[in-house]
Formats: C-alpha cells, structure tokens, sequence
C-alpha cells in the first residue's frame, strides 16, 4: 500500500494516533533498523497515547471547569501557602483515603486557583469530576425538586470521582437553599451508608487533619470567608470534613 493509502486506512478505522505519528515511527524505524515488533510497539503506543490524551480534553470539558489553571501557574513565593501540602494533594491521594479537601481564605487569595489545579491534576490521572458554585448547585437542586425529579443529580455526582464546590458561605441569602442541599447529601449519604457496614477507619479524623495555610482576609471578618472545596460526593459513603485546608488569622 502506498503511504496515502495507509493514511486514509488509518483515519477511517479511528486510528488518529498512528496517523499522527506515521512519518516520525518509520522514519525512525529505517534510520535505526528496528524490528517488527518493535515498530508495531511503536504504532500502538502512539495510539494509545492519542485515546489517552483525548479522554484527557474530554474530561476536562465535561467537568466544566470555568479556567485553565495549573499548580505550576501559582505563585507561592511571599504567601504563607504550604506548597508541598499542595502538591500532595494534586498527587490524589486524598481521593483514595476518601478525604476532602477544603480551602479557606479572603478575596483573592488563590482559593479557586487552587482547587481548579488540583482538579485538572486529578483529571489527568485519570478521575472523573464536576465544577459547580454552591449557588448553582442549590439552584440545579431546587429546580430538580420543583420539577418532581429529585435525586437524579445527585445519583449523577455518585458517579463522579470528585466535586469541587467554589462557594460563599458568608452570604446570607443562600444559606437556607445550602441548608436545604446540605440535608438533602446527609439523607443521600444515611441512605448509601445503610447498605454496608460504617468504616471504622474513616471515622473521627480530626486528629489527623493537615492544615493549608491561606492568606488572611482583606477586609473580611472571619464569619464572611469565602471558601472552595475539592471533595467526594458524600452520597458515595465519604464523610465531610475529613482534611481541612484552614486560614491562620490574628486575633
């Protein structure tokens, strides 16, 4: 087969990978003498690599995720900021413990940056996750429940490996729809916690909690602190509160 045809064959069986990376692998292939196997390693590999790397894209759209924002973006450097803590949790582990992640600071201290990068570090590692405001999920929530189809999106988060929660919990005039939400996860939760036995090992975590140190308010008394949270849908059997990232403020 001639190179155009052997193209045309690769786009119409969905092997854009291998399109992709034709010329390079048997260019290489002659200049090094590489065997069968080896070649065809290579023209596997680049496939996978290709699927891996949509799957990638795709599920960061999915996830709704309003920047493109990366640890490596952050500035550390002058913020009390624990980095290393930062980086950790970007690693996921935290997702395999079942622990949460919360984040606690003023306007502008890089709350949201944060939980976006540890959410699309996540991504890339292959968990699947959604980005709402507090406000926005209360108000998918009330119109669920207005339309009589409660617990649908709440049987959608159960599939998700993480949500990230951007919220102000300051705000007065949402706190009784985020009340209303935050019953209706507890019920979801006693409903799933139910059918299994309680996990001895995720209970009372306090003592274990590590602390991020965010900067402190600008004008903003501690009561009116926003927050953001990388957690796991607590409807799936996680508990709340499991890792803290708390603000130091002077009193």
């Amino acid at each position: 087969m001639e190179r155009s045809e052997i193209l045309a064959s690769m786009g119409e069986l969905k092997l854009f990978g291998m399109k992709a990376a034709f010329d390079q692998i048997v260019t290489t292939a002659v200049k090094r003498q590489h065997e069968p196997q080896q070649v065809i390693g290579d023209f596997v590999g680049a496939e996978i690599a290709e699927k891996q790397a949509r799957s990638i894209k795709y599920q960061i759209t999915a996830s709704k995720l309003p920047l493109a924002k990366d640890v490596d973006d952050f500035r550390f450097e002058g913020t009390p900021i624990n980095e290393a803590l930062v980086r950790d949790l970007a690693g996921g582990n935290f997702l395999a413990h079942q622990r949460n992640v919360v984040l606690v600071g003023g306007t502008g201290t890089g709350k949201t940056h944060l939980a976006i990068a540890i959410a699309r570090a996540l991504i890339r590692d292959g968990a699947r996750g959604r980005f709402y405001t507090v406000v926005d999920l209360v108000n998918r929530l009330e119109a669920e429940s207005r339309g009589g189809r409660q617990g649908r999106l709440a049987d959608h988060l159960c599939r998700m490996d993480f949500v990230v929660l951007d919220a102000d919990l300051g705000a007065g005039h949402h706190q009784p729809g985020v009340r209303r939400m935050a019953e209706r996860v507890r019920r979801r939760q006693d409903d799933h916690g139910a059918a299994r036995p309680p996990d001895a090992p995720l209970r009372h975590r306090r003592d274990r909690q590590r602390e991020l140190a965010v900067q402190e308010p600008r004008l903003s008394p501690p009561d009116k602190r926003r927050r953001a949270a990388v957690v796991r849908p607590s409807a799936c059997g996680c508990r709340p509160d499991d890792r803290s990232a708390h603000q130091h403020t002077k009193q």
